[in-house]
Order: structure tokens, then C-alpha cells, then sequence
């Protein structure tokens, strides 16, 4: 496994390394790490569809894992991320019963917008 600080990036690399794309922002990335990880544990392997990304699924669980470790998010948080990312769709704040989550969905994703930004996993 090529470590993500080797990978390519969007416009290429010198060491003729692939290319990769970085996501557009947090809510993107979260839902390919929890696509990614249902194909890992069904066995499917789900590689191959879209571009190259510059992360491994686990690389956005450490993110948000660091977060909660520094009390940045709660556990409510990582919930309405599994919840909503297994589902691949956002909350929807028109509707009463979606309302609270989706202010949960949108607190959490801006505070691992950073993260990934760091890291290059979003540009």
C-alpha cells in the first residue's frame, strides 16, 4: 500500500505515481468512506467505479476519530453520520422529523472539513 503522502495528486505527480482526485468537500468524502466500507465488509471490494481518491476509507475514520478523541464532536455526531452516510443521502431540513439531525449532519461535517483538508483528501 502506497502511503497517502506518495500518492499522486489532481494534476498529476512527477514520479509517475497515478493520479488522484480529491473529494469537494466533507459530506462527499463521507459518503464514498461509508460506501467504501459496506463493499469492504460485504466482500465486494466496490473498487475500480469513479476516480482514484487520495485517502483509504480508514484514513476519513481517523479524522473523525481524532475529532472525537479532542471532544471536538460526540458521539450523536458519529451516529447521525452512520446513520445518514449508510443511507447516502443528507438529512433534509424541510422535513420536522429530519430537522435535528440535520443539524448534527452539517455541525459534524464542518468540523472534518479541516481535517480533510489537511490531509488533502478535500480540496
Amino acid at each position: 500500500m502506497v502511503s497517502s503522502s506518495l500518492r499522486g495528486t489532481a494534476t498529476g505527480d512527477a514520479a509517475g505515481l497515478p493520479r488522484t482526485e480529491p473529494f469537494r468537500n466533507a459530506e462527499q468524502a463521507w459518503f464514498w468512506t461509508l460506501a467504501a466500507l459496506k463493499a469492504r465488509r460485504e466482500g465486494t471490494g466496490g473498487g475500480g467505479a469513479g476516480p482514484r481518491r487520495p485517502c483509504d476509507p480508514d484514513d476519513v475514520v481517523k479524522c473523525l476519530d481524532t475529532l472525537y478523541r479532542r471532544r471536538r464532536i460526540d458521539l450523536v455526531h458519529a451516529r447521525i453520520l452512520r446513520i445518514w452516510g449508510e443511507r447516502q443521502a443528507a438529512p433534509n431540513p424541510a422535513y420536522a422529523a429530519e430537522k435535528c439531525d440535520w443539524r448534527v449532519w452539517q455541525e459534524a461535517l464542518e468540523r472534518l472539513e479541516w481535517p480533510l483538508r489537511v490531509k488533502g483528501i478535500v480540496a
